[in-house]
């Protein structure tokens, strides 16, 4: 097994990266040796790849998939387009009805990376969390990797310290992470150690073999503001920091998910703290949403949770949509989460100090000035829905509010004259 301070990635994904990232490849490969840097990219697909970390663009991450109340794959596969014609850069399927490995080939057939859940399979396959032991679970893992999926949400950090502290240290929502109550509902019924935590050499050795980057789930991230400062979410971190270390040291590639709910004061910390205790692994984001009774505008509380995350370092934001703790997503609600998640990591960008980002903000202040409405389209994140606003007012030339008092026109008339006047 390779250590990751060692590793040399295929030079033609190497330069592809590079290219993709403006990171120069001697640089990028100091990125991945040090593990800030990863590359979901399974050798048994094909797909252009996808960098996340420190240096590259913020990433955003799409989830559909199945479920029993919901059982439709036609309608995941619509969601799965709306998902990357609106910008998203990875698909997560998190089914857990019908024919599960049906959807996951379904959406392994998108020229994106992919990631999974393995416990949502296994629980199904074993009929309750309960009934889940280490053979089924890591069979299931295996099985993701063998079918080519990029990355897995693996929640090893879950174990029985973590156990302890939820008993010692009681939240107002308990666990709302479904893979982490399923650790903690094995666990409670076998008086067990946490497979992926007990056998966590043993995970390496599976995720080494299939060259499959390990996201270290977020077991504990808390369902409210209130349970922000609860005790489980700090072990958590703790183990996390622990593994994110073991996989290194292992050779496989890691990053870390983070917080859920979160006042705004408390993201810059929490980033802070995640990132000192893993070694700087790329950092992958449900939010943090800023507010707890934004129900049908989580998109947003998401979004500005995720700016504030990509300030101090985050650098992959899974998308909330607006059906957040109402309902099951729909087409509509991952367009409108999928862009608002989009505009969160481009604000990520310029916070980052990404040239490029900037570069294209000056560019949309240069087109407003002369307003020149077709360039103004092709900077914007969504020229469609642009040029649909403004083109309901037909034969308008001047700006959205002012029309023939438009004060962008009217003073650079008038410092255009001046300016003839100079030159006469």
């Amino acid at each position: 097994m390779v250590n990751t301070r060692d590793y040399i990635p295929d030079s033609s994904l190497l330069k592809a990266v590079s290219s993709a990232e403006l990171i120069g490849e001697e640089r990028l490969l100091r990125l991945i040796q040090a593990g800030r840097v990863v590359i979901p990219h399974n050798p048994v697909r094909s797909h252009p790849p996808c960098a996340v970390g420190e240096g590259c663009r913020v990433k955003v991450n799409v989830n559909i998939g199945t479920s029993m109340d919901l059982c439709d794959p036609a309608l995941e596969r619509e969601k799965a387009d709306a998902a990357i014609q609106n910008g998203a850069h990875t698909l997560m399927d998190l089914s857990t009805g019908g024919d599960i490995p049906a959807m996951r080939r379904m959406v392994l057939s998108y020229p994106v990376p992919v990631g999974t859940v393995p416990v949502y399979e296994a629980v199904r396959r074993a009929g309750s969390a309960t009934d889940v032991d280490a053979d089924l679970l890591f069979q299931v893992i295996r099985e993701h990797c063998r079918d080519g999926v990029d990355f897995l949400t693996l929640h090893c950090g879950v174990n029985r310290d973590v156990f302890r502290s939820l008993r010692e240290d009681p939240r107002r929502m308990g666990v709302v992470s479904r893979g982490g109550a399923f650790h903690v509902a094995m666990m409670a019924s076998r008086e067990e150690e946490n497979p992926l935590w007990s056998e966590f050499d043993y995970l390496c050795e599976i995720l080494a073999e299939y060259q499959v980057v390990i996201s270290l789930g977020d077991g504990m991230r808390p369902g409210c503001h209130e349970d922000a400062t609860r005790e489980a979410k700090s072990v958590e971190y703790l183990n996390l920091g622990r593994l994110a270390r073991r996989a290194y040291d292992k050779g496989v590639s890691r990053m870390i998910e983070g917080p859920g709910h979160m006042p705004l004061d408390q993201i810059g910390y929490n980033i802070r703290m995640i990132k000192e205790l893993t070694g700087n692994a790329p950092l992958y984001l449900l939010g943090p949403l800023v507010s707890d009774i934004g129900a049908g505008y989580d998109h947003v509380t998401g979004a500005i949770g995720g700016a504030i995350a990509c300030k101090h370092g985050a650098n992959f934001l899974c998308m909330v949509s607006p059906s957040e703790h109402l309902a099951l997503p729909r087409t509509g609600d991952i367009v409108e989460g999928t862009r608002a998640a989009v505009l969160s990591a481009h604000v990520g960008d310029l916070l980052q100090g990404r040239p490029d980002a900037w570069e294209r903000e000056v560019a949309m202040g240069k087109a407003r000035r002369d307003l020149d409405w077709e360039r103004q389209f092709a900077l914007a994140l969504f020229p469609g829905t642009a040029r649909g606003i403004h083109d309901r007012d037909p034969g308008s030339g001047t700006c959205s509010r002012g029309g023939d008092l438009c004060a962008v026109k009217m003073v650079r008339d008038l410092f255009s004259s001046e300016e003839g006047m100079r030159e006469s």
